[in-house]
Parts: structure tokens; sequence; C-alpha cells
């Protein structure tokens, strides 16, 4: 189903993209670094996503020992985020409870932002489903079938990231969904290292992804640096992505988590411009009144190749194609050729129907 409703906003092969700014738990570096509490710097990136053009903004809701055993090794850049092992980064992260996410969703849509949360447990699963239009499910759970179960069953739309899975394993991921009576998905295309080198970031896939399930919507789950221009994100985007989503922190200088390759409010509106720039410049029109300049005078007209008297039949050595295109157009050769001058046609002149017989 190549299209989707997410809230009063359709997702669709000839809409733009649905950005998703992703909070995930940023706000805990950014409530320490100013001084604030954690529901209001969350809050604060509820506002500025807002701000910055984003379609939604998305949490993560899990609690450390629900997600990780206390032996779970870490797969990420540990100069960038120290902790040594994923239970006790979950740990650090997992302080709100349904109070703090209500109020997040309420302040999202004061802020006509959609609210979005990827959930981590089963108990997660039954908030984001009273708070949220859609679910958001990461990469590592496309194999978590009873999970993939109980949230299909939802009946809403589902937005899969396909990250570090092959074809099978996303095929069989789609047959689960579909089977429980749910065809409102879409797969995000990802790569789940961070961060991904440019040159790992495999932009290919998306097209892969749109032969393969020509029946749903491909998107673009982003884990590279964001570059001076966003072109990765706009270069999804030219791929067929109608789906983006990235990081979204308010200072990436911050230690920790995911800030490092984060989006912030400025990257956000670049992108959003680009996106802006390139609807101008895609609309398909047969309207060419900008070229009719160009057509009148640069396209070539027949033109006499020496003096003709009046009388004279017109053959091919009498004639050329030069410019302007004023006259009779060049494609109009054998027409001309045979035909009788009924006036005095100098060399040169540009020829026109009324000069012949």
């Amino acid at each position: 189903m190549r299209l989707i409703k997410i809230g009063n906003i359709t997702i669709s092969e000839e809409s733009g993209p649905f950005v998703i700014a992703e909070a995930g738990v940023n706000y805990y570096e950014i409530a320490e670094k100013e001084k604030i509490e954690l529901l209001a710097a969350a809050k604060k990136m509820v506002a500025l996503a807002a701000e910055s053009g984003a379609d939604a903004i998305k949490f993560q809701i899990y609690k450390a020992d629900k997600l990780a055993s206390v032996y779970s090794p870490v797969y990420w850049d540990t100069t960038k985020e120290k902790t040594k092992s994923q239970y006790e980064l979950f740990q650090k992260y997992d302080k709100f409870g349904d109070k703090e996410y209500e109020a997040l969703a309420e302040y999202a849509k004061e802020k006509n932002i959609i609210f979005m949360a990827t959930p981590f447990d089963e108990e997660a699963i039954e908030l984001v489903d009273r708070l949220s239009p859609v679910f958001k499910i990461a990469s590592v759970d496309i194999t978590n079938f009873p999970f993939l179960s109980r949230i299909a069953k939802k009946n809403k739309p589902i937005f899969l990231s396909v990250g570090a899975s092959t074809m099978d394993e996303i095929k069989e991921a789609v047959e689960l969904i579909k089977k429980e009576g749910n065809n409102q998905l879409a797969l995000l295309h990802c790569v789940l290292n961070y961060p991904t080198e440019y040159q790992n970031a495999n932009l290919g896939r998306i097209k892969e992804l749109i032969r393969a399930f020509p029946e749903y919507l491909i998107g673009y789950s982003d884990h590279t640096l964001p570059d001076e221009n966003m072109l990765v994100l706009t270069g999804a985007v030219l791929l067929g992505a109608k789906i983006i989503e990235k990081h979204f922190t308010l200072d990436k200088t911050l230690i920790g988590n995911d800030h490092y390759h984060a989006m912030d409010p400025d990257d956000l509106k670049k992108f959003k411009k680009n996106l802006r720039f390139m609807k101008n410049i895609m609309v398909a029109s047969a309207d060419n009144q900008t070229e009719a300049q160009a057509i009148k005078y640069a396209r070539r007209s027949l033109v006499a190749s020496r003096d003709l008297p009046e009388g004279a039949i017109i053959s091919a050595e009498d004639i050329t194609a030069k410019r302007p295109g004023t006259g009779i157009s060049p494609k109009f050769i054998n027409d001309v050729i045979g035909k009788r001058a009924k006036r005095v046609i100098k060399n040169d002149e540009i020829l026109q129907w009324d000069d012949l017989s």
C-alpha cells in the first residue's frame, strides 16, 4: 500500500518526504548542559524540531532491565559514548515513565508536530499505542517475531528500519506483519553503525528496496555525520525515500549517546531548504514559455543562399538553414524545393510561405 496516513499528513509516491527528528534520549545531556529539568529539555527539543520543519519528533521508550543483559557488549564508538555495556548505557537513559511521555505527546500536539516513539518492550508498545498514530520499529527487532506480531495487531502504520538485515529477513518480517492483517507498512533503509562512514551509507539500497517491495513506501534512517550541505539526506530523497529519519540534538558537541552523529536545528532547516529547492526544479511541465525567445531566435529557418529572381524554381542549392527561426523551418525543406519564387528574394533573406507558389 504505497500510501500511509499519519495524523493529517498523507505520505505517498507523490508527496514530499515525511521528516522525523529522532530525539531519542538526547534530552538527558541537554538538560545537564542547560541545567534544566529533563522534561523541560525534551519539550525544548519538540519545540525546536517543529520550528525547524520536522513533521514528527521521535523518542525511544525502554527500561534497561527489559532491554539488555548486564553482559551485553557495546557496538558503537566508545570514544564518543564511553559506557562499557549496553545495559550500562540504557540504565542512564530510562528515567521517564508514562506521565512524562504523555506530557510530551500533549506538548507535541500544541506545537503541531507528530509525537512518535520506538518501543523496546511490551509495556512500551501499549504506551506508544495510546500516544502515537504510528509505530517505529528499530532494525534490531526485525527478527523479534513476537514483538512484531504484537505491534502489527494494533493495526496502525508501521515504519520498520531494516538495517543489518538480509533481504530474506526483511521478507519474513513483511510477511509476518501482513499475516496479522496489517498492510500499513513502510521500510526504512538503515546502516546499523554509529557513525556510518559516508562511503558505507549504501544509498543504492533504497532503489533495491523499491524494486523488491513495490507495494510499500521506502524511507531512510540515517546514521552518518551531518555533512555541510545535508547531501546524504537529500540524495536519499532523490533516490526515492519518502520517509527520512535522522537523530536530532540541540548541540552536536555534547558527549555521549547520539549527539555526535545527529543533526541540529540548523541542519534540519538546511535540509528542508534543499527539499523546497528540489520541489521547484523537479516539477514536470509541458509549458515551455521560458524558452519561447530561444525557440524563436536560436532555431533555424530556410534562407536564400544566393539572389533568386522572381519566378525562379527553388532547388536544394538555392537554400540553406540559418538562424533565426522566424521563417520556414528546415524540416519543411522537401516541401520548399520545387516551388517558385513569387518575388525577388535576396541572398541570406529568410523565406516565408507567402514568398512561394
